[in-house]
């Protein structure tokens, strides 16, 4: 794709069916994005008032955030669970925790309760998902999955999180949860309005929706570095496809090049 010196908006003209998709797209998720905003900031808050009484935070003082949650699951109707994951070690109580709340099928709020005893629980260590390792290791958003979300709710899901800073010091991730079905209802129809067989990825490559049949939701793509595309915010070509960000929201638009 040839690129005027312009800038993004000479690159949004010559793509300008692939940049309004890019853009409904992350109009869709920057609403989540909004509610995980809303949980980093009470968070960080709560965390420096506890740091300036000199109080250690325990679990029953991430209590507090639990109105908000609530309400941020009532009123973002993609977002099926929020809440707050501590980094190993924050707490004084327990080793981690997940102050985590979700909606049940009628409407209503509950929380997540988990075993986390790394004696007993397989799901003690969750550093290395990808919700919570790519926001500490980037100190950027991020959008991961689709895949089956067997620690909240068995369903096949997106987490997108940010991480969590006070006094500049990583302390967890803000997340919310949506489900696939929801999420494909939302952005598939746009997919479905480009000329050519398109998808939507992650920075690891991992497909988020699809209206391609030869890249089905959850798998992988091989070959360009997506996450070099983010960081650039420009749309490139990597062979035969064109790769389209979606602005803020860590996600590619690949199609045919044409």
């Amino acid at each position: 794709m040839s690129r005027s010196p312009g800038g993004a908006g000479a690159t949004a003209t010559l793509d300008a069916p692939e940049a309004a998709v890019a853009a409904r797209v992350r109009g869709t998720l920057e609403a989540v994005f909004d509610a995980v905003a809303e949980t980093r900031d009470q968070t960080a808050a709560l965390l420096t008032r506890l740091a300036a009484e000199d109080r250690r935070p325990a679990t029953v003082h991430l209590a507090a955030l639990r109105p908000g949650l609530h309400l941020r699951l009532t009123r973002q109707e993609l977002v099926s669970g929020a809440g707050f994951v501590a980094a190993p070690g924050l707490l004084g109580d327990v080793p981690a925790w997940l102050e985590w709340w979700q909606q049940d099928s009628d409407g209503g709020v509950r929380p997540l309760l988990l075993d986390l005893d790394p004696a007993r629980s397989a799901y003690s260590d969750y550093t290395h998902w990808d919700w919570f390792a790519l926001p500490r290791d980037t100190g950027r958003r991020a959008v991961a999955g689709p895949y089956v979300d067997y620690l909240c709710s068995d369903e096949y899901s997106l987490t997108l999180s940010a991480p969590v800073h006070v006094e500049g010091r990583f302390v967890g991730v803000a997340a919310a949860d949506v489900y696939l079905r929801h999420f494909e209802a939302a952005v598939v129809p746009l997919l479905q309005r480009l000329p050519g067989a398109s998808y939507l990825v992650n920075a690891r490559g991992r497909v988020a929706a699809s209206a391609d049949p030869a890249h089905l939701a959850g798998s992988l793509t091989r070959g360009p570095d997506f996450a070099a595309v983010l960081a650039a915010a420009r749309s490139t070509r990597h062979g035969d496809l064109r790769l389209v960000p979606c602005d803020s929201v860590p996600l590619v638009l690949v199609t045919p090049a044409g």
